[in-house]
């Protein structure tokens, strides 16, 4: 968690939202441009494909001093040897992750005061408050929380939080204002023209 917490910027992987790149090219991009956190989330992959893939992945984190999160399965982070798992409200529930993988990380995704504190209650080790603002990369269909429900959220809890939801380069200083210090990003970086530029100019906006 230490380095968890040290990480700054989170990149969350989306093959389909990478401009025709791989998911192995934007990682290895993010990499050289300093990202030190990666969350591998493919969801149009069966679990076989994610294993593969994660394996490939989990090398790259491994030589660049990275973490490496997967996204929903628990069953593809512990055969990947992932240093943590990211679940959704529609995931296995917090509680039963710790039970089962009681050194991960667990993350939980909430998007309301209620969904934080519980996510807490059962043991996660970080929520994710989102999403922030209009995004392409999630379904969504309620009012999108902005600053003031990142501070009501992040108030509510003791625990690390992430912020993820349409943030892009120049949302950085007024998050990190609302208190935020670790920052996830999709398509900033995926479907930036050049993602090792991309993520090294998200770096240097968190550094300051």
């Amino acid at each position: 968690m230490r380095r968890f917490l040290e990480a700054g910027l989170y990149l969350v992987t989306s093959q389909s939202m990478s401009r025709g790149r791989t998911t192995l090219e934007i990682v290895r991009a993010a990499l050289d441009g300093g990202v030190k956190l990666i969350q591998l989330r493919e969801k149009n992959l069966c679990a076989r494909e994610i294993v593969r893939l994660g394996m490939k992945v989990r090398k790259l984190t491994e030589k660049a001093g990275a973490l490496l999160i997967i996204n929903d399965r628990l069953d593809v982070a512990m055969a990947v040897g992932a240093d943590g798992i990211h679940l959704g409200q529609d995931d296995l529930p917090v509680a039963g992750a710790r039970e089962i993988a009681p050194d991960l990380i667990i993350g939980a995704s909430t998007h309301s005061v209620e969904e934080a504190v519980e996510a807490q209650k059962q043991g996660a080790s970080y929520v994710n408050i989102g999403p922030i603002f209009p995004t392409r990369t999630k379904k969504w269909d309620k009012d999108f929380l902005g600053l003031d429900g990142l501070r009501r959220m992040s108030s509510a809890v003791s625990i690390p939080f992430t912020v993820m939801g349409g943030i892009k380069k120049h949302h950085i200083p007024e998050l990190l204002s609302a208190g935020a210090r670790i920052i996830a990003v999709v398509t900033a970086i995926t479907a930036a023209d050049d993602p090792e530029r991309a993520a090294r100019e998200l770096m240097d906006l968190m550094a300051g």
